[in-house]
């Protein structure tokens, strides 16, 4: 997992041009972008959501197979707690068509990060993530998720 700030998205430039570019979309969105899928290029789209955070995510931590996660809260914040899924126990099995596992018996090892007020998080497949947590209180948000075709 990489957390950072948007103000550092230059330093992506050469890791890898589709997760710059959804960092860029990142960079540029306005709070006011409207919920639906937004095309970046033919390895990246937006996803953008409203929902309220809680206190529990009740299907574990999640991962997938075959895309990047880039994670932000264009309004509100977002605790995202994370942990290796090496050794952890499958919660709900791999569902193909929305390439996810959700994973529950986190690591020792694991942590959360607050995300939103121009913080990013980016998970990739060895990263099981549980989002939706409140930070302080709950709160109704608006998310962007960057998927990275990988």
């Amino acid at each position: 997992m990489i957390v950072d700030s948007l103000k550092n998205i230059d330093v992506y430039r050469g890791v890898s041009a589709d997760i710059y570019a959804g960092l860029k979309f990142l960079q540029q969105a306005k709070e006011d972008i409207k919920v639906g899928e937004y095309p970046i290029n033919k390895n990246v789209k937006a996803i953008v959501s409203e929902y309220n955070t809680v206190e529990v995510f009740e299907r574990g931590y999640e991962a997938h197979k075959h895309v990047i996660d880039i994670q932000y809260p264009i309004r509100g914040l977002e605790r995202i707690k994370w942990s290796p899924i090496e050794g952890m126990e499958i919660n709900i099995p791999y569902d193909e068509k929305k390439d996810r596992t959700f994973f529950k018996s986190p690591s020792s090892q694991g942590t959360h990060v607050d995300i939103g007020n121009g913080i990013f998080a980016i998970m990739f497949p060895e990263d099981g993530h549980s989002p939706q947590h409140y930070v302080g209180k709950p709160e109704f948000i608006k998310k962007i998720t960057i998927k990275v075709s990988i």
